[in-house]
């Protein structure tokens, strides 16, 4: 007969038995760029969804976390639906994530309403994304977050009366200006010059931006997508003497990403933009996540806003887990997304469950010196903004 010492071994042993049979190992598909000349953009979201791991070791309920990472190369949807396929019927993934391009996150709409498996974007922009697919939520950004109410703002804080749009011509980059264009004008501002920049490779910005300096506006709005476009328009700004003639620079956080802001030299210095994350943000939040980062991927390494997606996305990953309990349907993850709250680095944000997108807040900033390196420094606060697109922008 057992001692009540190995009795008691025993029975805690039993008790273990059910829970360690019910972990399951939860597959996610990571959709991103990885080569190719914005492999910057999917490298910093791959690291902040290495991160979030790294700070969350366990995941929720003992169940484990198994990532299995795709390259789409940059904006090339067939490739992407590809790839999304292959992720749901020969690795039967459980989740769909990742994905710096909006072209192709359409295209894995196609394959995760088929398939009824959860797509959780973690970064592509354009407004209407997560109306093609009722399993699909993004912790990421709309276009219309941004740019709408700095239209506002750049009429009524900045003086600005008159603006040149200049962007990346697809799906993102008329979103955006659409969105400022309508912030901008409801305030009474005017729209003189329109100015598209060829897309998907990246041009010699100087006859486009010649164009705006021509038509000599109060300031040029622009967007594109990030990375050494950013580096670009910037240099293109202040080669062609734009900030002396008069006409400010203005955008999404897109043009002074912080990860691009050392190939930059002094170009933007004084430059406004408004977005929802900093890596000088200032909360022990994000002390915590930027500290982990530097550790991981050396001191002289920074996080961007597509490193925090990357994060965010893996906590609402590991939110769907817990919530589940690992069975995880394109309708259970939905559901248990739906309304969704979490401290992010980047501030507070939520999930709408009316439109599966996210709610944060938008920060105005400026690009300082601080400790001799270039930042995007916070000075004003939009609190919690809402997708404007289904107020003003949805026809």
């Amino acid at each position: 007969m057992p001692s009540l010492k190995l009795s008691s071994v025993l029975a805690v042993a039993a008790l273990a038995l059910p829970l360690a049979s019910n972990a399951a190992t939860i597959k996610v598909g990571e959709i991103t760029t990885l080569s190719g000349p914005e492999a910057i953009n999917g490298e910093q979201m791959d690291r902040g969804i290495q991160v979030f791991m790294k700070m969350h070791p366990q995941a929720p309920k003992g169940h484990k976390v198994e990532i299995i990472k795709r390259d789409d190369t940059g904006p090339n949807p067939p490739v992407a639906k590809r790839l999304a396929t292959e992720l749901v019927t020969r690795d039967k993934v459980d989740i769909i994530t990742g994905v710096v391009y909006s072209p192709n996150a359409f295209a894995i709409n196609d394959i995760c309403k088929e398939a009824k498996v959860p797509f959780i974007i973690m970064n592509a922009g354009t407004a209407s994304i997560t109306e093609g697919c009722p399993y699909t939520s993004r912790v990421s950004f709309t276009m219309w977050q941004a740019a709408n109410p700095l239209g506002k703002y750049a009429f009524e804080k900045l003086g600005i009366k008159t603006v040149a749009v200049a962007y990346a011509n697809f799906a993102p980059g008329k979103d955006s200006v659409a969105a400022f264009t309508d912030g901008f004008t409801r305030a009474g501002g005017k729209i003189i010059a329109d100015v598209p920049f060829p897309y998907p490779n990246i041009p010699d910005f100087t006859p486009f931006m010649q164009r705006v300096k021509d038509a000599k506006p109060d300031a040029v709005y622009v967007f594109i997508p990030a990375g050494k476009w950013a580096t670009g328009v910037m240099k293109t700004y202040n080669d062609l003497g734009m900030a002396q003639a008069g006409i400010k620079i203005i955008g999404p956080g897109d043009i002074t990403q912080d990860s691009e802001l050392p190939n930059m030299g002094d170009a933007p210095l004084g430059v406004i933009t408004i977005h929802h994350y900093s890596a000088a943000h200032k909360s022990k939040e994000n002390e915590a996540f930027v500290k982990t980062w530097k550790e991981m991927f050396g001191p002289n390494s920074t996080p961007d806003f597509l490193g925090v997606q990357g994060y965010d996305g893996m906590a609402a990953i590991y939110h769907i887990i817990d919530v589940t309990n690992g069975k995880i349907t394109g309708e259970s993850a939905t559901k248990a997304l739906a309304g969704w709250r979490y401290m992010s680095p980047r501030g507070p944000i939520a999930i709408d469950p009316a439109t599966r997108e996210i709610i944060d807040n938008q920060y105005i900033r400026k690009v300082e010196r601080v400790n001799g390196k270039l930042a995007n420094v916070e000075f004003a606060t939009i609190e919690m903004v809402q997708d404007p697109w289904r107020e003003f922008g949805k026809k």
